[in-house]
């Protein structure tokens, strides 16, 4: 009797912790969790609970341990499975992650919440093709979450599916109008065919008198489609608008502040002390990174590399600077700072080298090379120097006036929304790119994508014989497209105060 009354009690708590949680009442769930581990230290559900405590709380560590506890008690949570998973991707405990999510995502059946999470961890690591029917079934248990509908259309956008994205889109907009990153993705699918988008967000801006701050993606989703149809003037007066409200030039001091350290203590004595050091335990591996300005065409470089029998494709991971900030004392979500590079700069060689691999292994299948193409890479090419002594490195260079336009058209470049930030920027860009000449040599490649797009078997061929690949049919066969060569000239009137400056500093 008495323990079916103790049970009886533990049930009412954990249904209280339970709704707690529901409702983010953190402070009750902290309550009724250490009211049930007081009587039953084996109490899944009280573990779980704590760990949801925990990650509300910003305390992943302990968030890491409550979720395993649940889960070594109840091997078929798969809740806290997934959340366990969702933290190991966070410190870069990818191979753990990607165990626990093939173990356990099918389990989820129909909780629509975690499918969803799952499918997120996945399209995190790269892996779209494993999130899409983990997001497909969570869309199918609840076909009228904004959120489920845009984390699935975005996976269809990067697996090609267009159609699908757009018809995705379009349900969410059908139902909230105003949902402006739906309307900027949309834009981005394909060329506007007509005006019929761009009336409607024109009168969803007319309509609902939003501060201009808030309606940035709207602003640029509509330049994006004038652009489309040739409408020249009245783009570039979206794109203004679009870089007015993002906040003018507020991020640049504090780029060109980190590039101007970089330059200072990544330099050729200091490469040299380290380098001689670099023993990884993944010596077998060569990397080839492939860098550039912001909004550069590294992903079209990479296509054509990638096409190599000897060269697979890592695609686009943010694993190194993640690993020097690691290096650096500071957290993920902390922004690179001069403090965290002068760190980073006295620890050893072999933990970014083996700490970059350890999170990148799951994406190698045993390729002598491999790429990876995160365009801000350029700014750590003298850590990854020291770190791999046999990496070498693509710099895409296009033409600056299209490398800024490209760069102002982002809406969320903080330091690309004025025309004297975005040539305060490429100035400094281009400081750094002389200072990896003479620090790098002969091991950085520097390719000339406006001449990739006229002579494209010449540059190719020339490129693959830089990285020591013999020529393969299949690399042409990747043949970047021409649409961007030569777009600024669109705007040369409005550019004009751009390519003043530029001239005026030898460009």
């Amino acid at each position: 009797m008495h323990k079916s009354s103790s049970h009886d009690n533990l049930s009412r708590i954990s249904a209280a912790a339970q709704r707690a949680a529901r409702a983010e009442n953190w402070e009750t769930v902290r309550d009724c969790t250490s009211e049930i581990l007081k009587h039953d230290k084996r109490h899944p559900e009280a573990w779980f609970l704590t760990g949801l405590m925990e990650k509300a709380a910003g305390r992943n560590p302990q968030a890491v341990a409550a979720f395993s506890q649940s889960l070594q008690l109840d091997s078929k949570r798969s809740d806290a499975a997934i959340e366990l998973a969702n933290l190991c991707q966070q410190f870069l405990r990818n191979r753990e992650a990607i165990a626990l999510l093939q173990r356990y995502a099918p389990m989820l059946a129909e909780k629509a919440h975690y499918l969803d999470q799952a499918g997120s961890i996945y399209t995190r690591l790269g892996l779209h093709d494993k999130a899409w029917p983990l997001y497909r079934k969570a869309n199918e248990l609840q076909p009228d979450i904004d959120h489920f509908q845009e984390n699935l259309a975005a996976c269809a956008t990067a697996l090609g599916r267009t159609v699908q994205a757009s018809e995705l889109y379009h349900a969410v907009l059908s139902r909230h109008p105003g949902q402006q990153k739906s309307h900027y993705h949309l834009a981005c699918l394909e060329p506007a065919q007509d005006s019929a988008h761009i009336d409607w967000m024109k009168q969803i801006l007319d309509s609902t008198s939003l501060p201009a701050e808030q309606n940035v993606y709207l602003y640029s989703a509509i330049a994006k489609e004038l652009e489309d149809l040739g409408q020249w003037q009245e783009s570039f007066d979206y794109y203004s608008l679009a870089a007015d409200a993002a906040g003018s030039s507020s991020g640049v001091a504090g780029e060109i502040a980190l590039i101007d350290r970089i330059i200072e203590v990544c330099n050729s004595a200091w490469l040299e002390k380290w380098a001689r050091k670099a023993t990884s335990k993944y010596r077998s591996k060569s990397p080839v990174f492939i860098v550039g300005f912001p909004a550069s065409d590294t992903r079209q470089t990479e296509r054509i590399v990638a096409s190599h029998s000897k060269v697979e494709s890592a695609d686009e991971t943010a694993y190194l600077p993640m690993i020097i900030k690691r290096a650096g004392g500071a957290g993920l979500k902390q922004d690179i700072s001069p403090e965290i590079i002068d760190a980073a700069a006295k620890k050893e060689v072999e933990f970014i080298s083996n700490g970059y691999l350890d999170a990148m292994e799951y994406r190698l299948h045993g390729y002598p090379m491999f790429t990876d193409c995160l365009p801000a890479n350029f700014l750590y090419l003298g850590f990854i120097a020291k770190a791999f002594p046999d990496a070498q490195f693509i710099h895409v260079q296009r033409n600056p006036m299209d490398a800024c336009l490209a760069m102002y058209k982002q809406p969320a470049l903080s330091f690309a929304h004025s025309i004297d930030s975005l040539a305060d920027y490429y100035l400094a860009h281009e400081r750094l790119l002389y200072h990896w000449r003479k620090v790098l040599e002969n091991r950085l490649i520097e390719l000339d994508f406006d001449s990739l797009l006229i002579e494209p078997e010449t540059q190719i061929r020339e490129l693959l014989g830089r990285l020591d690949l013999d020529f393969e049919p299949a690399c042409l066969e990747q043949q970047p497209e021409a649409a961007a060569f030569g777009s600024w000239k669109n705007w040369e009137n409005q550019l004009q105060p751009l390519k003043e400056r530029l001239e005026n500093d030898g460009l």
